[in-house]
């Protein structure tokens, strides 16, 4: 097979805003720019001695419907405002927030480092975290967060075509928190399941198991 020299000259390498550069059968091959997806900002909702933050389909300029087939949320110092320590959770509905019952089934895993003055490090799964067909909250993370300042959470969790009527609403999501009870620790936590409805889902609730949300944003993008 022979081998062709290019000339620098003759290639377009220069995308235009917002493209990539592709393939195309012109004489260079490169002139062509295909359209990338994109990121597109939807709503921030920011917690304050919050009971839920929720996200309903057609409310308070909140999309979350067939306009995206993947919606992204993102976490900020979530942080905890009940006395005890308690964890971070989310369900869904497909009755525009009138019911938040959707049975899923979830699995979890997590990594996590103390303070050096501990020792402690490991890596495990999370199966008390675990929902079988489980109405209820999903935990986002294996570990409860406690109140002081530097208990706290961040993160983002992908929601992929919630407006299907024909599949299951898969979910993934990462999460990260400072732990500080009696051993100092990180934790980095994986979550994925899937919600097992052919209804569309338009809507989506995060709460902790107990109290408020005392601070922190979650911010709602779709992803095209």
């Amino acid at each position: 097979m022979a081998l062709n020299k290019l000339k620098f000259n003759s290639l377009n390498v220069t995308p235009t805003a917002g493209k990539t550069v592709g393939f195309n059968s012109s004489a260079n091959g490169l002139e062509a720019t295909l359209s990338g997806g994109s990121m597109t900002f939807i709503k921030k909702l920011t917690a304050s001695s919050s009971s839920t933050l929720s996200f309903v389909d057609g409310s308070s300029d909140v999309v979350l419907d067939n306009t995206y087939k993947k919606y992204l949320f993102t976490f900020k110092d979530i942080h905890n405002g009940d006395s005890s320590q308690v964890d971070f959770q989310f369900n869904v509905s497909i009755d525009s927030g009138s019911n938040y019952n959707v049975a899923k089934t979830t699995t979890n895993f997590y990594a996590f480092e103390s303070e050096p003055s501990y020792g402690n490090a490991g890596l495990a799964y999370g199966n008390s975290d675990d929902l079988a067909q489980g109405t209820g909250f999903q935990n986002i993370t294996s570990f409860s967060l406690g109140n002081a300042n530097d208990d706290c959470l961040v993160g983002y969790m992908h929601l992929f075509n919630p407006s299907s009527t024909t599949f299951v609403k898969h979910f993934i999501a990462r999460s990260h928190q400072s732990q500080g009870d009696s051993n100092y620790y990180t934790n980095d936590t994986f979550m994925a399941g899937y919600a097992n409805t052919t209804s569309a889902i338009d809507a989506i609730q995060f709460k902790m198991a107990s109290g408020n949300i005392d601070a922190g944003d979650i911010c709602l993008y779709g992803i095209a």
